[in-house]
C-alpha cells in the first residue's frame, strides 16, 4: 500500500524555509554558507583557543594605547601610515 503522501526531499525543505527568510536573514543565511568554502574562515572556526597569558608589559601597553586614543580621539588611516613609512 502506498503512502498518501510524498516525503519531501532535504533540499525541498531547504527551499521552503529559504523562501520564508526576509531579505536580513537570507543575507545573513548567504553569509553563513558563503564561508563554507572560505579555507581561511575555516581555520579560524576551528583555531584552538588563545590561552596564554597575558603579560603585565602587554597589559600596560594596550592601556597606554587606549589612554592615547581617549585623550587625543584621533586616529591614523592606513593610507597615511603608508605615506608616512614611504610605501604608498
Amino acid at each position: 500500500m502506498a503512502l498518501p503522501f510524498r516525503v519531501m526531499t532535504a533540499k525541498e525543505k531547504l527551499r521552503e524555509h529559504v523562501e520564508a527568510l526576509s531579505e536580513r536573514e537570507a543575507t545573513e543565511a548567504l553569509r553563513l554558507l558563503d564561508q563554507r568554502s572560505d579555507p581561511l574562515s575555516d581555520r579560524l572556526d576551528h583555531a584552538p583557543v588563545e590561552d596564554e597569558e597575558i603579560s603585565s608589559e602587554e597589559e600596560a601597553a594596550v592601556q597606554e594605547a587606549r589612554d592615547e586614543l581617549a585623550a587625543s580621539g584621533a586616529l591614523i588611516s592606513h593610507e597615511e601610515i603608508k605615506r608616512e613609512l614611504g610605501i604608498a
